[in-house]
């Protein structure tokens, strides 16, 4: 069943054009149904791959379904299905936006691929696939909005546009994620990317945000394979349409002096993240530490602030020693 997107209503992204990527499934498929629900056209973006570590040949099977899915409920979509982590891709994706609605105004990036294995397991191609698929790909098609964006704003002599930026991260970056160190290194650069887009494009009146969702997709099937889907027909608590609202907001006029921010986002939360702090200060009593002095001060430390590193992370509701986060 297709959910009415025609005019009922306010609707603050009317006008705008968006891109999701990694849209043909789960969450960005959410993302972009959520997105034409709040009045944007939609370029949807999926590689089609079947296979969640990218395996697969590639389709456009599934960014055509969430497309016609976005028409047949009274939206404009239109579906692209090019490897976002290849550079001249990305360049025709935002062009495709550009040429079909005149403008890009929202970029939402969320394609991406697993290759879990352990540190001393990983080959060079788990960790390379993955970094491109994630990092790469991320900065792909911020590259090519980022000089739209600036083109547009040197047109309209120095004023402001309607830019919008919303990246894909996760709680990996901070809890290391043991079995993921491509995935946990991935989406860490995930987040100095866009704090660095922020700084970068903040002049242009473009915001860049991070979201750091739990949601069940077929990426985080196993994570949360001992979390049952509620028996009385409500709604999951980790659906993907749960994360949906927050980047429909990060994406609206609404949320123009929101940049530079990382949430985490599941169910009925959304917390904001600080940036790391400096948790204890340790003065030499001499112009420089030595090695023994060093131990005299750090050894005690430690040894009585053990674990109190993953404290943030379990006030989010993590627990330390968890293999796997999403």
């Amino acid at each position: 069943m297709h959910r009415d997107l025609r005019p009922n209503g306010a609707r603050p992204l009317a006008g705008k054009t968006a891109i999701v990527t990694g849209a043909g499934r789960g969450l960005g498929r959410a993302e972009a149904l959520e997105l034409a629900r709040l009045g944007a056209q939609v370029v949807v973006n999926d590689f089609g791959q079947g296979g969640r570590d990218g395996s697969g040949e590639a389709s456009a099977g599934p960014a055509e379904r969430v497309a016609e899915e976005i028409r047949a409920a009274g939206g404009r979509a239109t579906a692209h299905s090019g490897d976002v982590a290849d550079f001249d891709h990305a360049r025709e994706l935002v062009q495709l936006a550009v040429d079909s609605y005149g403008a890009l105004d929202i970029l939402v990036n969320n394609a991406g691929i697993l290759r879990d294995r352990m540190i001393f397991s990983m080959s060079e191609e788990e960790w390379d696939s993955v970094i491109r698929v994630h990092l790469k790909g991320h900065f792909n098609t911020t590259r090519f909005a980022a000089a739209h964006w600036r083109e547009r704003s040197k047109a309209a002599r120095g004023g402001p546009v309607h830019g919008r930026i919303v990246n894909t991260s996760s709680e990996a970056f901070l809890a290391g994620s043991a079995g993921q160190p491509n995935y946990a290194a991935a989406k860490g650069g995930i987040v100095g990317l866009t704090t660095s887009t922020a700084g970068a494009l903040a002049k242009y009146g473009v915001t860049a945000n991070v979201i750091a969702p739990r949601a069940r997709t077929r990426m985080t099937e196993d994570v949360f394979a001992d979390f049952a889907l509620p028996e009385d027909g409500r709604l999951d608590p980790l659906a993907p349409e749960h994360v949906a609202p927050l980047v429909g907001y990060l994406a609206s006029p609404r949320a123009a002096k929101v940049s530079g921010q990382v949430f985490v986002v599941h169910g009925g939360m959304v917390a904001i993240l600080e940036r790391p702090k400096v948790a204890a200060k340790l003065d030499a009593t001499k112009d420089a530490f030595g090695f023994e002095e060093l131990d005299d001060v750090l050894t005690p430390y430690f040894a009585g602030h053990g674990g109190e590193n993953f404290a943030a992370v379990e006030v989010l509701g993590l627990k330390r020693g968890q293999s796997r986060v999403p």
